[in-house]
């Protein structure tokens, strides 16, 4: 009885990891296969998780039947025949385990990748908003020095000082704007 439940065990360990497989194939496919958006990498990570739990129950379920009918070997309370079967278990049993391994690897794999791409669209955003605050430094700045309320400022006095003070400010964020795109960034 305890070698039927055993068995019953493995195959249904077995078909739930080959059902992990495929549905990891399909995760490898969203993540590899093209630019991930941080929605679908989302969606993708919940995937994730759900699979890496369901590893984590079939290696816990292995480690359970393992160490049952090793106790059932090593108290001697089978015969020959139960104890070949009992030995050819532990044998599925491990190459199951070794198949956990390998689709923990795999789960870990696709997580680092799915976050690695999250971040590479961050560093996407955060790079238009340091460009942005670096081109429009110069023009603001400008704006400030004129803007101050001192008595003496030599182009209050210039006919074409406030046309100066506007070109200088355009003139300051275009320079860094051509600079960028120049620069391919």
């Amino acid at each position: 009885r305890v070698f039927t439940i055993a068995l019953i065990r493995s195959d249904v360990c077995s078909s739930d990891l080959e059902g992990i497989y495929d549905r990891l194939d399909t995760f490898s496919k969203q993540v590899l296969g093209s630019e991930m958006s941080d929605d679908t990498a989302g969606i993708v990570l919940s995937g994730i998780a759900v699979e890496e739990d369901l590893n984590g129950r079939i290696r816990r379920n292995l480690m359970d039947t393992r160490r049952a009918v090793s106790f059932l070997m090593r108290v001697k309370l089978l015969n020959e025949q139960q104890n070949d079967e009992g030995r050819q278990i532990l044998r599925d049993i491990d190459s199951l385990d070794g198949h956990t391994g390998f689709v923990f690897d795999k789960l870990n794999f696709l997580m680092d990748a799915t976050v690695g791409f999250m971040n590479i669209n961050q560093t996407r955003i955060i790079k238009i908003f340091s460009v942005a605050s670096v081109a429009f430094l110069p023009p603001t700045l400008i704006a400030s020095i004129y803007g101050m309320n001192f008595k003496w400022l030599p182009e209050l006095e210039w006919r074409l000082g406030y046309p100066f003070a506007i070109a200088l400010m355009i003139t300051s964020a275009i320079a860094p704007f051509l600079y960028f795109r120049h620069r391919g960034w």
